[in-house]
């Protein structure tokens, strides 16, 4: 007899087979609506854009800046601690 753990977890595993069936068929819907939308790959990399490089001197800037960011932070958490 199966445990009812591996029993749940094998309903489980049939409801989600199921779900993404449906899933399947409600994109390849949206996709004959719209076919435009499958030309870019998804939706995400449609609508996202690229970050400029940054520069070694704007990485070193960056840098310095956060080192006095989390050194602000440490002393304040240090004086609640002592407090």
């Amino acid at each position: 007899m199966i445990a009812t753990s591996d029993r749940t977890r094998e309903w489980a595993r049939l409801g989600a087979k199921a779900r993404l069936l449906e899933i399947d068929q409600e994109r390849a819907a949206i996709l004959r609506e719209y076919p435009d939308l499958g030309r870019s790959g998804s939706v995400a990399t449609a609508t996202r854009r690229s970050r400029p490089k940054l520069t070694p001197a704007a990485k070193r800037k960056l840098s310095a800046g956060m080192r006095k960011y989390w050194a602000r932070r440490k002393a304040l958490a240090a004086a609640k601690a002592k407090a």
